[in-house]
C-alpha cells in the first residue's frame, strides 16, 4: 500500500470513530465529559495500529503525521470561532465553550503531530508516550469522578484513584500496542523486554500528572514519559 492510500484510510478511520462520538453525544446518549474521554483514549491505539498500513520509507512519518495535523487544525478552528461544530463541541468540550478545545484537545493533537514525526515506528519512546497520554490520563478522570477516594495532598482537584489509573491505564495499552508490534517483527525481542521501561514511563507521567496544572497534562505527562524512555532505548 503506498503513502496516499494508507493516509486515507487512516483518516477516514480516525473520522468514523471522532464522528460517532460527536453523534452519540449531541444526540446526549452519553454525557460531553464520558464521550471526550472516550476519544482521549482510542484516538491514539487506533492511530498508532493504522500506522501498519505505511509503506517502511522515510516518507510515510509525514504522511500518517497529516492526519493528527488536519484533525487540530480543525480543533483550532472550532476553539477560534472559524468553524462552527457544535457535535464536536459538545463532545470535546467540559462547559460547551469552544474555547476549550483551544487548550486540552488541541495540546493532545499537537503531541500526536510530534511523536509521529520525531520517533515513528524507529522507537518505541513515541508510541508508550502517547499510550500515556491516551490510556493514563484519559482514564484517570473516568476513574477519579466514578470512586470516591482521598484527594492528593499536593493536588486537591485529583485524587489517588485517578493516579492509580493513570499508571494501570497507560501500563496496560502501552504493554498491549508494544506487544502488537514486537509480534509483527516492528520491535525486536519480546514484551519481556519491554516491561521494565514500560513500568518506569508508566511512573513517570503518572507522577507529572498528578501535579496541580490544569489542561496542559497532555504535554507535561507525554514528555516526561519521553525523557525517561531515554534511560532505556
Amino acid at each position: 500500500m503506498n503513502n496516499i492510500i494508507a493516509t486515507i484510510i487512516t483518516f477516514a478511520i480516525s473520522l468514523i470513530f471522532l464522528r460517532s462520538m460527536d453523534f452519540i453525544a449531541h444526540r446526549g446518549l452519553i454525557d460531553s465529559k464520558l464521550s471526550r474521554k472516550i476519544i482521549h483514549i482510542g484516538t491514539g491505539p487506533i492511530f498508532v495500529l493504522c500506522w501498519f498500513l505505511f509503506p517502511d520509507v522515510p516518507s510515510a512519518r509525514w504522511w500518517a503525521a497529516l492526519v493528527p495535523l488536519v484533525i487540530t487544525i480543525q480543533f483550532a478552528l472550532i476553539g477560534f470561532g472559524i468553524l462552527k461544530d457544535e457535535a464536536s463541541v459538545k463532545a470535546m468540550s467540559r462547559t460547551g465553550d469552544p474555547k476549550e478545545i483551544l487548550r486540552g484537545p488541541l495540546y493532545y493533537g499537537i503531541m500526536f503531530v510530534v511523536l509521529t514525526i520525531v520517533y515513528w515506528k524507529d522507537s518505541p519512546i513515541g508510541i508508550i508516550a502517547l499510550m500515556m497520554m491516551c490510556g493514563g490520563d484519559g482514564i484517570a478522570d473516568i476513574v477519579g469522578r466514578k470512586f470516591n477516594s482521598a484527594k492528593l495532598i499536593w493536588s486537591k482537584e485529583k485524587s489517588i484513584a485517578g493516579s492509580i489509573a493513570v499508571f494501570i491505564g497507560g501500563f496496560v495499552m502501552s504493554v498491549i500496542i508494544i506487544f502488537i508490534y514486537v509480534k509483527a517483527g516492528v520491535f525486536s525481542g519480546t514484551i519481556n523486554d519491554y516491561l521494565l521501561p514500560i513500568t518506569v514511563m508508566a511512573l513517570a507521567g503518572t507522577i507529572i500528572e498528578s501535579l496541580p496544572y490544569k489542561d496542559i497534562d497532555n504535554i507535561t505527562m507525554t514528555v516526561a514519559s519521553v525523557l525517561v524512555g531515554y534511560l532505556f532505548f
